[in-house]
């Protein structure tokens, strides 16, 4: 089992809450909050990525 450290949910007004995670082993994971046993899983890197990717606005078509 892994011994993942979540974070406090990151939560919109009226939508699901994200919680983010490592472990480690270097693992990093993202759940729904209160649904933390079905998470996606890759390396720290790859969530730094995604992080930063996110805060320059390369997401911002979805929103």
């Amino acid at each position: 089992m892994n011994d993942i450290a979540w974070e406090e949910p990151f939560c919109g007004e009226g939508a699901s809450c994200f919680r983010l995670g490592t472990d480690p082993q270097g693992n990093a994971y993202i759940a729904v909050a209160g649904a933390e046993d079905s998470y996606l899983t890759d390396s720290r890197e790859a969530l730094r990525s995604l992080i930063l990717g996110i805060k320059a606005g390369e997401a911002d078509h979805l929103l």
